[in-house]
């Protein structure tokens, strides 16, 4: 019987920072549409549901997609940072069409920010935190959140390429283990 090894495991996604990130993202944008906008008036809410949505589905669904295909979870992984750039974008229109002032990185508050999350990876940690906040710190700690989990998406682009270049994608994978299963055979 041939070694299926070939098939590389996939990780807990839920166990993934990068999951955990997009998951407090999806929480909070849905705090956030049932507290600012009329859900019955404003198509954003649709919008900026579904881009959190989508980037986090992607995310799974990329992750399940790497045991066999470093192209799929490249594609579905850009899928879900481009759906986190467009749920970013709304988060920027809202400061802008409110006359909000929107934090530079280099701000206090948006270091703030960043020091909590490398702390805090549960949705409830910041929806509590949030409910308190005005709009322009909530719009400015989703938008830095944002900008922190494309960076973890890049991240997570840029080794699933690595891998590619190092072994290959599945069909290589499969040629090796075939060749292995046959040499193992050879010597019995």
């Amino acid at each position: 019987m041939a070694n299926l090894d070939f098939i590389a495991p996939t990780g807990k996604f839920e166990d993934w920072n990068v999951y955990k990130l997009s998951l407090i993202i999806t929480d909070i944008t849905d705090l956030f549409v049932k507290s600012y906008l009329d859900r019955y008036r404003d198509r954003t809410v649709d919008q900026m549901v579904q881009a959190a949505r989508s980037c986090k589905q992607n995310i799974v669904e990329g992750s399940m997609a790497a045991a066999t295909s470093r192209e799929t979870e490249i594609k579905l992984t850009n899928v879900a940072k481009a759906s986190l750039g467009e749920l970013r974008e709304d988060f920027r229109d809202y400061i802008r069409h409110n006359d909000l002032c929107l934090w530079d990185k280099d701000d206090p508050r948006t270091q703030q920010i960043r020091a909590f999350t490398r702390r805090h990876d549960k949705p409830e940690d910041y929806i509590s935190r949030l409910r308190e906040r005005s709009p322009e710190a909530f719009c400015n700690i989703a938008i830095t959140l944002c900008h922190q989990l494309d960076y973890m998406l890049y991240c997570v682009i840029e080794r699933a390429k690595a891998i590619f270049l190092e072994k290959g994608g599945i069909k290589e994978e499969m040629y090796r283990a075939r060749l292995a299963a046959r040499d193992k055979r050879d010597k019995r």
